[in-house]
């Protein structure tokens, strides 16, 4: 292998703040390599310089021998560096083709944009990597997974030497992983490198050949992949060993606190029934697009379904309806919180600062126009709780990293008061420390007599976190499995029909 990029003593301050200081890191040629850290480490910022939206303060950045100074992403995919980066740089109102080929459309000619060919290559791509996209679908009709796999695709049109991959996987189902995967490795064998980021462990160590782990914007390691253990690369990462990743389970599960029954996603189609207990945290597992969102989004009124209904037990200790087919107010209203997967465009309100995103839990049952400032120390008090890492609280939301952000989000309903909480996906591009710290937050509020309900792609997750796991498939809850006796393989098994001995069958009405 030979030397394809080379980094070396980069500085990078913005105005009085230093996020990169003397970072080194290189890429050889057919190879895949990891870069590792928790959030704000100076990952991003790293990768973002290589790929011409930073400029380094300092510093030398070298490909293929010649040293260069991208000006903009333009430059640097024009010398041969392509970026998937974790936020989504899609046009909403375009189609996946147009996204895709966007900047660079093969042209007739006249000089005109050929759109016929533009569908066309775009197909042939899709074809290998994400068969089921349609080519002519509006971006912004499109699932949080499916935008994902629009800017992978889009990533891979470029005939690069260098691609960079920022949490690719983050949204996508197991067989969009392994379709990804593919392709990754059908890079390395063209000869190509790799920059692979990612919080899933599992991933890094199946894919990757190197690993280089950064801390507080500067580099710790640079070993083989095979020289790491997953507690020794957690320990670099974080600076500590995590003792306990996921908190024990709860042992005093009460009486029922939410029950759901007669929810149908489609006119006709099965009933589902399920519920939930004080202190119990139940996760809802299954193949992507089975219709886990829509049973969770059904429950808080964000979504409508037929003939829902929601009772949960209220302060007198008395079941009573929610009429979430009303909307969401009304799930409020009743004390159900919910964090949605996408916390950029439905949950926070990125240009204010972070008290503010978090006072808003004190004003969800309450006037509007009421007065956040009420409630200074007691915002001030919870944001101390949550460790959320900024030295300011005055500061955008928008600046922090996304498990600073979740953690935020989590904030706000816990100030709300709500004792019943629907969460999409929560820990999706949070890092490793951050994951154990969000894991513990909501124990934390199972203990305290609340009731979680949690959707995740990451099965591993679901396995660890919760106390019971309802099983979905084809938009219908098919099995019951106790977290501590589940495994990845009887989930799945569950999922596709076939006997898993600690499932329980659920009817189907």
């Amino acid at each position: 292998m030979s030397l394809l990029v080379e980094m070396v003593g980069i500085n990078k301050s913005f105005g009085a703040t230093k996020v990169l200081s003397d970072v080194r890191f290189s890429l050889d040629r057919g190879s895949i390599h990891a870069l590792m850290g928790e959030n704000g480490a100076g990952k991003s910022t790293l990768m973002r310089i290589l790929a011409g939206v930073h400029q380094p303060t300092s510093g030398s950045v070298r490909l293929r021998g010649t040293e260069t100074h991208f000006r903009s992403p333009k430059e640097a995919r024009i010398a041969g560096v392509s970026t998937v980066f974790q936020e989504f740089t899609l046009i909403p109102n375009l189609t996946v083709a147009e996204n895709m080929f966007l900047g660079h459309e093969p042209r007739r000619a006249d000089g005109s944009i050929n759109a016929s060919e533009v569908v066309e290559r775009s197909r042939q791509l899709l074809a290998d990597v994400f068969p089921e996209l349609d080519a002519t679908a509006i971006v912004a009709t499109l699932t949080v997974a499916q935008q994902q796999a629009v800017e992978i695709a889009k990533g891979l049109t470029s005939n690069a030497d260098v691609f960079i991959f920022d949490e690719p996987t983050a949204a996508l189902n197991s067989a969009d992983v392994e379709h990804l995967f593919k392709v990754i490795r059908d890079l390395k064998c063209q000869g190509k490198a790799v920059v692979y980021i990612s919080h899933r462990m599992n991933e890094v160590f199946e894919l990757c050949d190197m690993i280089t782990v950064m801390k507080d914007g500067a580099w710790v390691k640079t070993a083989k992949a095979q020289d790491f253990s997953l507690q020794s690369l957690v320990a670099t990462m974080v600076g500590r060993e995590l003792q306990s990743f996921f908190p024990p389970r709860s042992d005093r599960i009460g009486e029922m606190m939410l029950d759901v029954a007669d929810l149908r996603l489609n006119g006709d189609g099965s009933q589902i029934q399920f519920s939930v207990r004080k202190g119990e945290i139940v996760g809802l597992a299954g193949l992507e697009g089975q219709g886990q969102r829509e049973i969770m989004r059904a429950l808080v009124g964000a979504e409508t379904a037929k003939n829902v209904i929601v009772r949960r037990r209220g302060a007198d200790e008395a079941m009573h309806d929610v009429h979430v087919a009303s909307g969401f107010s009304r799930a409020i209203a009743s004390g159900i919180g919910f964090i949605p997967e996408d916390r950029k465009q439905e949950g926070l309100f990125l240009r204010l600062p972070i008290y503010d995103n978090i006072a808003l839990g004190k004003q969800l049952n309450r006037n509007m126009v009421s007065v956040a400032w009420r409630s200074v120390s007691r915002v001030r008090e919870v944001i101390n709780s949550l460790r959320v890492a900024a030295a300011d609280p005055d500061a955008p939301v928008g600046k922090l990293s996304g498990g600073n952000q979740q953690k935020v989000l989590l904030g706000r309903w816990l100030l709300s008061g709500v004792d019943v909480l629907v969460i999409e996906e929560p820990t999706r591009g949070v890092d490793i420390g951050a994951k154990a710290e969000i894991y513990r937050l909501l124990r934390d509020f199972s203990e305290r007599g609340g009731a979680v309900i949690v959707s995740s792609r990451e099965l591993a997750e679901l396995i660890g976190l919760c106390d019971n796991i309802l099983v979905v498939h084809d938009r219908k809850i098919v099995g019951q499995l106790p977290a501590a006796d589940a495994t990845e393989e009887s989930i799945l098994g569950t999922a596709l029909g076939s006997h898993s001995p600690h499932a329980r069958r659920v009817a189907v009405h």
